[in-house]
């Protein structure tokens, strides 16, 4: 087992061993882990779009959307598609999990929080339906109206179909190889003005989605990506100074290196993960100066109002940032 870490810089959550009670398949490529805390506590309470650190050993950190019930605070459930691309973390929980497992997790944190809505459009691609199940569940128990257009490679690749059907025609299931591309444009057609449109899957579709919201301005998109975005046109990549005031230390940050890399250099710990700016695990608060956001986190509001950034990623609009580190 990994060695749980010393508490970083920037907080973070508490480190909970984790018990895996089953492993179940559920799609081609996708099992499903329950989890219970290993030493039979409550797990910590979480709302849908929450997801979790798995830490899978020293260099292995892994974020997995929680696909369960918040309610029960007795297990999480984790959906995990086999990533022929990935960087380790799937092929170890496909391959080296099983019952009576353990696993070191972190969390959680949302990014991805379901607002108040009359209406919902969920989009879902591929895994991308794991934040999305908690979401309806609970939308499903208030009421508010809603639909999930939900696409896939294929029909047996397309996990938690069985969950799904229960909703009836509300879930529009579109395999790739039976109705190709998803119709985006027509799904949210009808969509009255002010329904919040969640989309969550591979990058492709979420810039397709992005795309048919700009021309429909009324309806309230939010995103979660599992891939970084691209850098802005206006991106710099200059020399500046992070003060970090808890520390009291003050340290250069020149081209090529990021915050992170330069305060961890300088003997300041900081929990980070994804290291891409799309996990949310290094989010400092900025206590002076202007961030260059470089994240796939924050809102088009958060980015505005400056009040933290992804030190993994983003840098400095001017020569100095103070960040409460």
């Amino acid at each position: 087992m990994p060695q749980e870490p010393s508490r970083p810089a920037n907080g973070g959550a508490d480190t909970v061993e984790l018990l895996v009670r089953r492993v179940d398949r559920v799609g081609d490529d996708t099992i499903a882990l329950v989890l219970a805390d290993a030493a039979g506590r409550e797990l910590p309470a979480w709302k849908p779009g929450a997801h979790i650190d798995l830490v899978l050993n020293e260099t292995l950190t892994r974020q997995y959307s929680l696909c369960g019930d918040p309610d029960d605070r007795s297990a999480w459930r984790l959906g995990i598609l086999r990533e022929p691309k990935s960087r380790g973390g799937s092929e170890y929980l496909h391959d080296r999990v099983e019952p009576g497992s353990r696993l070191l997790a972190r969390g959680p944190r949302n990014h991805f929080e379901l607002r108040d809505s009359e209406r919902y459009e969920f989009v879902a691609g591929g895994i991308g339906i794991t934040p999305i199940l908690p979401m309806i569940r609970q939308v499903a128990a208030t009421g508010a109206e809603w639909r999930l257009l939900y696409g896939g490679r294929r029909r047996t690749s397309m996990a938690f179909l069985d969950e799904l059907e229960t909703y009836g025609d509300r879930v529009l299931v579109r395999p790739q190889d039976e109705f190709g591309l998803l119709d985006l444009t027509g799904f949210l057609a009808d969509a009255p003005a002010g329904s919040a449109v969640y989309c969550c899957g591979p990058e492709p579709l979420i810039a397709a989605t992005e795309t048919v919201c700009a021309a429909r301005p009324a309806l309230r998109l939010h995103v979660e990506r599992f891939t970084p975005v691209a850098l802005p046109d206006d991106a710099s990549d200059t020399e500046f100074e992070v003060e970090c005031a808890e520390s009291g230390l003050t340290v250069s940050v020149p081209p090529g290196t990021s915050i992170l890399q330069a305060v961890r250099e300088a003997g300041i710990e900081v929990l980070s993960s994804c290291s891409e700016g799309t996990c949310g695990t290094c989010e400092t608060d900025v206590l002076e100066g202007t961030p260059e956001h470089r994240d796939s986190v924050l809102t088009p509001e958060e980015r505005k109002a400056g009040e933290s950034m992804m030190i993994c990623v983003s840098r400095c609009r001017g020569r100095r940032l103070v960040l409460d580190l």
